[in-house]
């Protein structure tokens, strides 16, 4: 098929990972990004927070645009753009309008960018004439959810690696016909023969040839489209959930930052404050840390277990992991002990020395830990997330002394980015629990804002 018969002037380019930051269109007042082999500097702190982007494909006339339009007015606390593949349709030449029955408007040929943080200009297209309006665009702005609408939006891997959700709007082909007859003929002024024959041409074997068969990429398929608002109740569900991630969250999935509350911000501020008490500072600090245990034990395997209640009745609950136990990484680590032992009657804990200076702070002291540490789970402690570098080295020990890496949860109260890209990269399967991720690293390496010398302040060394 020739090049005219594209249909698609559409693309999507990854920079950083397989996630929007944002959106562009080929448009008069776009411009493309400068191409970059590295990622955008974590440092950033300007940088557009990164959108959850959801791919909706399906059948002609199968209900994709319905279901997003339920979707986005579920999703009303949250900005939502939606973009349809169909504005993005070439237009045909006069030439080829004449011979319009000929062109394919299905087929998935070109794929180009569609990737910025910038606002941008979608082209509207007018189906009745076959070709984009001139000088008309909508101007799309930043957003917290993009929506790519389209019946070929899974057709290349490229693509749908950036997305976060595929949904897959699965209609009965009847049905799907019907509609579209209803739909060219009433709104795109299209006769019943026409429409027939360019189905009949194009659209079916297009859906066979290029649409079913990207069905098994979806995360989700809705039977029935519109109508079946459970499975749309349940996406907005984890959509909600989502966006209550940080973005780190999304990139790697063994991070998990504990939900904020007033109560959680609150205690951040106190510790934070580089005025308040010694005293003050030990007891808020003791309350995060506590918080933190808690939640990493709760990634931790359970069993189920049966008890006899006093009223004698049956109780089905679980049973604790029974080979567990803590490594601080000295000595700041060594602050979230108290918390631990609360938390797991009699838990052994090993202690891990990490010179920070010398060598890129990648030189091992010392280190005690159980003798079949390799059997157990284990609660890696450090209060402060910094380059990664510490850790790394204390998690590269516990990986030779046989601790299986997705046995290992890092406990920290604060994490920077930059650590969290270092640890993560490295050790996947590991799995880390903050209670918040701060902005970046300074020149000098401190964790911005922070909360200073952790170890000093705690202990009272700091003076």
């Amino acid at each position: 098929m020739p090049e005219a018969t594209t249909s698609i002037d559409y693309v999507m380019e990854k920079a950083s990972g397989p996630h929007f930051s944002g959106l562009r269109i080929d448009g008069p007042t776009s411009s493309p990004p400068a191409s970059s082999a590295t990622a955008p500097s974590v440092a950033d702190v300007n940088a557009p927070k990164q959108p959850f982007v959801i791919g909706v494909s399906g059948g002609t006339a199968s209900g994709k645009t319905t279901v997003c339009d339920m979707i986005i007015q579920q999703l009303h606390d949250h900005r939502v753009v939606l973009v349809n593949q169909d504005s993005f349709y070439r237009g045909l030449t006069p030439e080829e309008s004449e011979r319009v029955h000929e062109y394919n408007f299905d087929h998935p040929d070109c794929i180009k960018t569609l990737k910025s943080g910038q606002p941008y200009q979608v082209p509207i297209y007018d189906f009745k004439k076959h070709r984009r309006c001139s000088d008309s665009f909508r101007l799309v702005n930043a957003s917290d959810v993009i929506i790519l609408e389209g019946i070929l939006v899974f057709h290349d891997q490229h693509v749908r690696s950036l997305m976060n959700m595929k949904i897959f709007v699965d209609t009965d082909a009847d049905v799907r016909l019907a509609r579209r007859i209803r739909r060219d003929t009433v709104e795109r002024g299209r006769d019943v023969d026409s429409v027939l024959e360019q189905y009949a041409k194009f659209v079916k074997p297009a859906f066979d040839d290029f649409v079913l068969p990207s069905k098994k990429y979806a995360d989700v398929i809705i039977p029935r489209g519109g109508d079946n608002h459970v499975a749309i109740d349940l996406i907005v569900q984890h959509i909600h959930t989502k966006l209550g991630q940080h973005d780190l969250c999304k990139i790697y999935p063994n991070v998990y930052v504990i939900q904020s509350t007033f109560q959680i911000r609150g205690m951040h501020t106190l510790i934070r404050d580089r005025g308040i008490s010694k005293h003050d500072f030990v007891f808020y600090s003791d309350r995060l840390i506590r918080l933190v245990v808690e939640h990493g034990l709760g990634h931790l395997p359970f069993t189920e277990k049966q008890v006899v209640t006093p009223t004698g009745s049956m109780y089905t609950g679980v049973d604790f992991c029974k080979k567990l136990c803590g490594v601080s990484i000295v000595r700041s680590g060594e602050s979230m002990e108290n918390a631990l032992r609360a938390c797991c009657k009699g838990i052994k804990i090993g202690k891990i020395l990490i010179h920070r200076d010398g060598d890129n702070g990648k030189q091992l002291i010392y280190e005690k830990l159980p003798n079949d540490i390799s059997e157990r789970h284990v609660l890696l402690l450090d209060p402060v997330l910094a380059t990664g570098n510490s850790a790394n080295q204390a998690i590269q020990l516990l990986v030779e002394k046989g601790v299986p890496e997705s046995h290992i949860i890092f406990l920290n109260l604060i994490s920077a980015p930059e650590g969290i890209h270092c640890v993560c990269k490295r050790f996947p399967s590991l799995k880390i629990v903050t209670s918040e991720i701060d902005v970046a690293l300074n020149e000098e390496f401190r964790v911005i804002p922070g909360l200073g010398e952790f170890g000093d302040r705690y202990f009272g060394t700091d003076d």
